[in-house]
C-alpha cells in the first residue's frame, strides 16, 4: 500500500512542480520583457543626450564665432532732434 501512496505523492508533486516551472517561465518571460523595453529606452536615451550635447556645442561653437567677427565699436551715430 505504500507504494501506491509513494505514487499517488510522486504523481502530486510532479503536478505541482511542472506548474511551478509554467510559473518561473512566464516570469522570466516577463522579466525578459521588460529588460528588452529598458534597454530600448536606455538607448534612446543615450541618443537623445547625444543629440542635446551637439547642440550645445553649436551653441557654443556659433557664440565664439560672433564674438570673434564682432567689429570693435565705433563712434557713436549722431543723435536725431
Amino acid at each position: 500500500m505504500s507504494t501506491s501512496l509513494d505514487l499517488l505523492n510522486t504523481a502530486r508533486d510532479t503536478r505541482a512542480n511542472k506548474q511551478a516551472i509554467a510559473d518561473l517561465r512566464e516570469e522570466v518571460d516577463r522579466l525578459a520583457s521588460a529588460m528588452e523595453r529598458m534597454s530600448f529606452e536606455l538607448g534612446s536615451l543615450r541618443d537623445e543626450e547625444r543629440h542635446e550635447r551637439e547642440k550645445l556645442l553649436l551653441r557654443v561653437e556659433n557664440a565664439l564665432l560672433r564674438l570673434e567677427r564682432q567689429l570693435p565699436p565705433g563712434k557713436e551715430p549722431k543723435k536725431l532732434k
